[in-house]
Formats: C-alpha cells, structure tokens, sequence
C-alpha cells in the first residue's frame, strides 16, 4: 500500500475541515456549485462521484454477467438485508435515540422530523457509491452490477410503500425524475463508458497493458475524486453544520450505528452462506451505504429544505464516507 492510500482516514479528515472552512468562506456564493443541478442531482459532485466509479466499471466482463445466476446466494442476500431488515432497524434506532434518549435535547417537533429523514435514508439502498466500496475491496465487479440493479429495480416499487408504512402517512411523493436521472449519471454512463473504453484497449493494447498500466493509472484518479468530493459536500453544508453542531453530532450517532450494525449483520449472514468474499463485501456495503441523493430529494419535496428531516439526511451524506472508509479496510482486514 502507497504513501497515500496507507494515511487515506488521514486526508479525508482534512478533506472534512477544508469544506466546512470553505463553505464558511466562500459563504453564499457556494451556492453557485450547489445549485448547478440536474433533477436535483449536483452534477460537480456526480462528475466526481462518475470519476470513481468509472475504474470499477471498466473492469467489467459483460460476458461473464449471464454467469452470474449460477450463485444466486449473493443476489439472495442483498434483498434480504436491504428490504427486509435495513429500513425497519434504522426507524427502530432513530425511534431510540430521537424520541427517547435525545428527549432532554430535543422538541418533539424535532424529534419526530429526525426519525422522518432517517428512515427516508435507511429506505434508499446504495446505487453509486457501492461500486467504489467493491473496487477498493476487490469486490467482484460483474456480481456488484447485478446486485445494484436488482436493488434499482426494486426502489421503483417497494421505495414508496415501505416509507409510507414506516412514516405513517398517505401521501409520500418520490420525484421519479431525480431517481431515473441518479440511475442514468451513475450507473448507465460510467457503465456504457467503461465497456466502450475496456474493448477498444483490449483490442489494441492487450490485457496486460490494460491491467498493469491503465489501472494502475486509474487507480489515483478515483481516489482524489473522492476526496475532493468530500470538500465539495462538506462546503455545501458547511453553514448547516457549524449553525447546528449539537443536533449534527445527535443524528450522526444513530445513523452510525445502523451503518456499522447493517454491516456486521449481513457480513454474518453472508458468511453463514459461505458467500465468497468478493461477493459478500460489496453485498455488506449495499446495505450499509445509502442512496443518500435520493434521500435528499425526497426529504425535501415532503418536508422542505430547511426541515430536520431534510437535515438528517444530509447528515447521512456527512457520514457516510468516512464510515464506509472504515467497514472497507474492515473487509481487506477480513479477506479471506
């Protein structure tokens, strides 16, 4: 390991301190970048956000994909800790903290709008950013396109009655244009891209070359894209955070927990199930991480943008690389 990956927890704290600096800087006129947006979806941050998944994607061998089925025990897991336990354990947890032992920090009011955004979160299994969990843990990258579409296919049907059934209302409104606009940036593009990009090298610079110079220079350029992305969201929300420091602090720690706790359980499953490890770490981190973008969306359009509930999902955007940082040399520490 590299002078810069080995100290990588290192750069992404000073990436965290330098956005909040500079979103305290730059104040209003960050908005400039944060309102650049395309059916809400930041596109600075999804250029960056395409920049790392794009290496993953490249690696893909379409042709390996039908095989994929032969060992549906990954593909079975995936929907069981995504559909089945993930949303209900991140309401239990946001009913524990907020409503219970945050009750002395809290309104009601408060309270109610923090379990509302975490469950919008815990509802909204990861599309973009598993594919850079998977590649810095040698996940296998035709198995983890299979697993995140299966999980795309579903959030169009199961999103919306799982969050009317945890929020207790009628009338959850999900911009479907911010959902097919997040699945064609990050997916469908970097996917078309890479397929169009590992063909042409392999028909005229050969595999070896392909593996031993192209990756290993496309390596860098997925890591820095990462943590400029970390300034990036961090300025955006700089105002936010250094305005509410207790309350950013509060909804961080349930949201923690469920991420490490989601992890721990389907990392137990999956190894009950003798799943491979390539197969099981990128499963682990689809439940982990979350479709923080459309989370976001969503918690908007029903609360509004200055809403806890729409704060509490941006706290989950807030945590969720250096947690997912964590659970990823977590799984190299448990490659097996």
């Amino acid at each position: 390991m590299g002078f810069f990956e080995r100290y990588l927890s290192l750069w992404v704290a000073l990436c965290i301190v330098g956005g909040i600096a500079l979103g305290k800087i730059l104040g209003s006129s960050i908005t400039v970048l944060s309102e650049m947006n395309l059916a809400t979806v930041n596109i600075p941050v999804a250029i960056l956000v395409w920049l790392m998944i794009f290496p993953m994607m490249v690696q893909i061998d379409f042709s390996s994909i039908k095989d994929v089925g032969k060992n549906p025990k990954g593909l079975i897991l995936t929907l069981i800790i995504n559909w089945l336990i993930k949303p209900f354990t991140m309401a239990f947890f946001a009913w524990i903290f907020f409503d219970k032992l945050y009750a002395a920090y809290l309104t009601p009011s408060e309270a109610q709008d923090y379990i509302a955004g975490a469950i919008i979160l815990g509802a909204a299994p990861c599309t973009a950013m598993v594919f850079v969990w998977s590649y810095l843990t040698k996940g296998d990258p035709e198995y983890t396109l299979v697993q995140v579409a299966i999980n795309d296919l579903i959030l169009l049907i199961a999103f919306i009655p799982i969050v009317k059934f945890l929020l207790g209302v009628t009338n959850v409104y999900i911009p479907y244009d911010t959902l097919i606009s997040s699945v064609v940036i990050f997916v469908v593009i970097p996917l078309v891209a890479g397929y169009l990009v590992n063909k042409m090298i392999l028909s005229t610079k050969g595999e070896e070359w392909f593996k031993n110079v192209f990756m290993a220079k496309l390596k860098p350029i997925s890591i820095v894209a990462l943590l400029t992305t970390l300034v990036l969201l961090f300025a955006f929300q700089g105002e936010k955070i250094l305005a509410n420091p207790l309350h950013i602090f509060l909804i961080a720690i349930p949201l923690t927990i469920q991420t490490y706790f989601i992890f721990f359980v389907a990392w137990g499953i999956g190894k009950k199930m003798s799943l491979p490890h390539c197969i099981l770490s990128p499963g682990s981190m689809i439940g982990a991480s979350n479709f923080f973008e459309l989370a976001v969306a969503v918690a908007i359009a029903l609360f509004g943008l200055n809403s806890g509930a729409a704060l509490a999902t941006v706290v989950g955007v807030l945590i969720e690389v250096p947690v997912m940082l964590s659970l990823v040399k977590l799984s190299n520490k448990w490659r097996y």
